[in-house]
């Protein structure tokens, strides 16, 4: 426990864990005393009592009449004003917004309050040389190329309404009207005009598609399936659906010939070869990128497990926080609000594993950054942004503004400090070429 004081404030703090501390406050009778005149000055200013001056009003009358309700309002006041004192005087660096746990103040008399606060651990990096990590290789195949291509070709195929008479099979594409019902009711969901479906794909129940082979334009048939027992919905769950299904009209995708001229309809491409080039190109940059990810993750664990760490819940529950908001914003617009709402519930409960591993290697790699004087120049700041603006196709400064202020510039200092710490450890690690990550 360590001690201090001075002519306002008495400190005490305690360590309670390497992430938390308590701060016990005393403030001086003299201080809580000038909290009172100040919050009574401030009401006879305020308020209107019948038969007083504004401004005039005796301190015994406001006290009569609101003296109970001003208590907290002084509370607050005398925290507000103490707290970073009695922070510096403890020497910690908060994290997060402390917890506050006080006895009602009263003129005349000290007032004690109880401050936990979430700290910073104190990071012991170990022998930082001869970390261990995987890098997968970094390898794309002709078959690979040459599947994508097709992928890229069936795409683009165009959709030709078959002649009449024709019957549908696997990988034809209709277009029907239906109506589900279960025990005879139709549910949510359940009905649709115009829908889409390709026979073969697996996209709707199971059963659906296959009991559409055979059937021709403008016949009507009724399909039998059943729900699936892990069902997204429980309510139809394991149960039997009929569809009654109308048969609007019957098409077939045409596929292009693989050749020059395929090549310059999907993108700017001189002839297929480039087109193909493009492809390895595209796949060689996700797989290196990949490739990356896995080479940090596999260094990370390997730090983290020379030097485990205690991570201030409040910095996970802000980078939880951080990646929910993300996802809402990427989700609103495209998902039902009751369908978003559900699935972040259940994200805020399955990504936090992921939120304390990022809490984590940000914590040791700023350590690191710390232990090697790292640093991140103006120079190099203003050319990430350069490179940022230009990527996007704007001015630097209307990058900038959208940030606010130096909000970006503050992001990429730590972001830029990360990776150079990054590549000292990967410089110091013992790197094994994989192919089974």
């Amino acid at each position: 426990m360590a001690s201090s004081e001075d002519s306002s404030i008495t400190v005490a703090s305690t360590e309670e864990s390497p992430v938390l501390h308590s701060l016990e406050v005393s403030v001086e009778a003299a201080h809580v005393t000038r909290a009172y005149e100040r919050a009574y000055q401030d009401l006879s200013k305020q308020v209107r009592i019948k038969g007083f001056r504004p401004g005039k009003v005796p301190r015994s009358v406001l006290e009569r009449m609101y003296g109970a309700s001003l208590v907290e309002q002084i509370e607050q006041t005398l925290v507000g004003e103490t707290l970073r004192d009695a922070v510096e005087k403890a020497g910690i660096e908060p994290v997060t917004e402390p917890t506050i746990d006080a006895r009602p103040p009263v003129a005349g008399e000290p007032f004690q309050y109880t401050a936990r606060i979430e700290v910073k651990p104190t990071v012991v990096l170990p022998e930082i040389s001869g970390l261990s990590a995987k890098k997968p290789a970094v390898n794309v195949e002709d078959e690979e190329v040459e599947s994508e291509l097709e992928n890229l070709r069936e795409r683009n195929a165009p959709e030709v309404e078959e002649p009449e008479g024709t019957l549908a099979a696997e990988g034809s594409l209709l277009f029907i009207d239906y109506v589900g019902r279960v025990d005879g009711e139709t549910f949510e969901g359940g009905s649709a005009q115009d829908a889409r479906v390709e026979v073969g794909s697996g996209r709707f129940i199971p059963g659906f598609e296959e009991q559409l082979v055979g059937a021709a334009a403008g016949e009507d048939r009724e399909l039998r399936v059943s729900f699936p027992e892990d069902y997204g919905n429980a309510e139809l769950a394991g149960k039997e659906a009929v569809f009654q299904v109308h048969v609007d009209t019957l098409k077939r995708k045409q596929m292009p010939d693989l050749d020059d001229e395929f090549a310059k309809d999907v993108g700017d491409f001189e002839n297929l070869e480039g087109l193909r080039q493009r492809i390895r190109d595209d796949l060689s940059e996700s797989r290196e990128q990949a490739a990356k990810a896995e080479l940090k993750r596999t260094l990370m664990d390997s730090l983290i497990e020379r030097a485990p760490l205690s991570v201030p819940p409040g910095l996970v529950d802000r980078e939880l926080s951080r990646q929910i908001h993300s996802a809402r914003h990427r989700l609103e617009g495209s998902v039902p609000d009751d369908a978003m709402q559900s699935q972040l519930a259940r994200w805020q409960q399955e990504w936090r594993p992921r939120a304390e591993r990022e809490v984590t290697e940000a914590l040791l790699l700023e350590a690191v950054v710390k232990s090697e004087g790292i640093e991140v120049s103006d120079e190099d700041i203003s050319a990430r942004i350069g490179e940022m603006a230009a990527q996007q196709g704007i001015d630097t400064g209307v990058l900038k503004k959208a940030y606010g202020d130096d909000g970006l510039e503050k992001a990429l200092r730590v972001q830029m400090a990360d990776e150079k710490a990054l590549e000292f450890l990967v410089s110091q690690a013992k790197i094994e070429d994989a192919t089974d990550t």
